[in-house]
């Protein structure tokens, strides 16, 4: 990466710094901003510092304040997690760019100087794994990199490229120079890492956000990092999903662990994470159920929807409700037709 980047600087030195009557022209305000410009647009600006904070014993998070991507931000919509073991750090999902991945490492290193030893994936959305590219860089093409086989199927796959695509795109180019880094490794439901005193726990019960959602519990902390599967004040792209799958997914989940602190991907942790946002998504699933089982219409399925008092309750502040919550309920709909005929 240093390696690049100072190529970079010796083709703008060239580039800019011919001289003349003994003045080279990068030494000019006009053009050494041109220079920067041209820098950031190759690569993207650095990602301002968000402090880590500490969540369980072991557990920090680089918490992302905002729920979508967008050129003011960076692209900086999804928490980074990691678990300080004796071991070193195990990262829960790496960041949505080469420069929020780079940011997160600095934020490590202001926690402790032991190595990161091991990334995890939840799932194949980018903005959860599009920093692994800062974390090779760091640490080596060798660092593990874990997810489920289909998350790493469809990153080698058209999502990987997809998504670097439509960061750069709802950024402005401001993750522009970050390149597509798979999983290297894939685990499978029930398998533990032990890393020095800390054991992690992988579930994964079906279809839920995405075919394949990984949580990942940390065991001693009775903590679970859920991903995308829950949000605590965002509503979720179920594009990929099942509104029952997710429901099954919770019961199975919360059965396996027992009492536990859920931390999601976008939103802050708590014990009842999985149940108010499950409360949530059965305000949309219902009505559609009924709606289906009477042969109302789809645009009076969304009136119930909106009705729904589990629904109407969250309208005003959760975030990216007025623009999405018409294409949730047409989901919940047509997997409603599908689930009872």
């Amino acid at each position: 990466m240093r390696e690049h980047r100072m190529n970079r600087r010796r083709w703008l030195h060239w580039g800019l710094g011919v001289g003349v009557a003994g003045v080279t022209l990068a030494s000019l305000p006009e053009v050494r901003l041109l220079a920067q410009q041209v820098q950031d647009f190759i690569e993207g600006p650095p990602v301002p510092d968000i402090r880590p904070e500490q969540v369980a014993p072991h557990v920090w998070v680089i918490y992302a304040k905002d729920g979508f991507p967008t050129p003011e931000n960076r692209g900086v919509m999804a928490n980074v997690m990691f678990v300080v073991t004796s071991a070193g750090v195990v990262v829960l999902d790496s960041g949505c760019s080469l420069q929020h991945g780079e940011m997160a490492i600095r934020m490590i290193r202001t926690v402790t100087d032991r190595p990161v030893v091991a990334v995890f994936n939840s799932h194949y959305h980018g903005d959860h794994w599009l920093g692994n590219h800062a974390f090779v860089n760091a640490f080596g093409n060798s660092l593990p990199i874990y997810a489920l086989p289909h998350t790493i199927e469809q990153i080698k796959g058209a999502e990987g490229n997809l998504w670097r695509s439509l960061m750069e795109r709802w950024t402005n180019q401001a993750t522009m120079g970050t390149q597509v880094v798979p999983p290297n490794r894939a685990v499978q439901h029930g398998q533990t890492f032990t890393f020095g005193d800390v054991t992690l726990r992988m579930h994964h019960y079906g279809r839920a956000h995405t075919p394949s959602d990984l949580c990942v519990e940390v065991l001693p902390d009775r903590l679970t990092y859920v991903g995308d599967i829950a949000m605590e004040n965002r509503i979720a792209n179920i594009d990929d999903g099942s509104y029952p799958g997710t429901f099954r997914y919770y019961d199975a989940l919360q059965q396996a662990a027992g009492d536990q602190v859920w931390w999601p991907g976008h939103g802050r942790g708590s014990r009842t994470l999985l149940k108010d946002y499950g409360t949530f998504l059965r305000g949309i699933w219902e009505p559609c159920v009924e709606a289906v089982k009477r042969e109302i219409p789809l645009e009076r399925a969304k009136d119930m929807v909106l009705q729904d008092p589990r629904v109407a309750a969250r309208a005003k502040t959760m975030l990216g409700f007025e623009s999405n919550i018409g294409k949730y309920t047409s989901l919940a709909y047509l997997e409603a037709e599908r689930e009872l005929f």
